[in-house]
């Protein structure tokens, strides 16, 4: 019987704690905006990742030649082996062993430059969006608006998609300065 009770009670509490929480909340509006779609279609966006990829250009051509240098000195190494001496090939060695360890250094370095690199600008370009946001948000009389890159959503209605006008506003702002 003091079981029946105390699940009867357990019942009750969770009725009124459910039936307070679903009362006590009013429709939030909500919207989206998909930071890719923007970085992908907005002007200053396109700016970046052309900025990005020729960087990342400059970098593979410098490493490339570090590697077109390398197989230069192996392939001398390779064919004159039997013509050059025991000082001559150690010296040989000893510049192909500088120069895998240049390409490797110039390879860790510019990695690390291109996610820096990378980071600032992207940095900058939500610094700018951010404004924007907040501002289409309030225009629109929004209580949250989620990035539909970062927020893990699987489904969203495309009535509150925000990306075009964030977008269109992005470019406007770009365009005046």
């Amino acid at each position: 019987m003091r079981r029946r009770t105390s699940q009867i009670l357990l019942l009750a509490l969770m009725f009124t704690f459910l039936f307070n929480l679903g009362y006590s909340q009013t429709a939030s509006k909500i919207g989206v905006v998909n930071s890719q779609e923007v970085l992908e279609k907005s002007a200053e966006g396109k700016k970046i990742m052309a900025q990005l990829e020729e960087r990342n250009k400059k970098n593979q051509d410098t490493i490339a030649k570090l590697d077109n240098e390398i197989n230069q000195l192996q392939s001398k190494l390779n064919t004159q082996r039997l013509t050059l001496t025991n000082e001559a090939m150690m010296q040989l060695n000893s510049d192909i062993e500088k120069k895998q360890t240049d390409r490797k250094r110039m390879a860790e370095d510019t990695y690390r430059e291109m996610q820096e690199f990378t980071q600032r600008l992207f940095q900058k370009m939500q610094g700018e969006l951010i404004p924007i946001i907040e501002k289409v948000g309030k225009d629109r009389g929004l209580d949250l608006i989620f990035d539909l890159l970062k927020s893990g959503t699987i489904y969203f209605s495309p009535t509150i998609d925000l990306t075009a006008e964030v977008i269109k506003r992005y470019d406007a702002a770009k365009a005046q300065k």
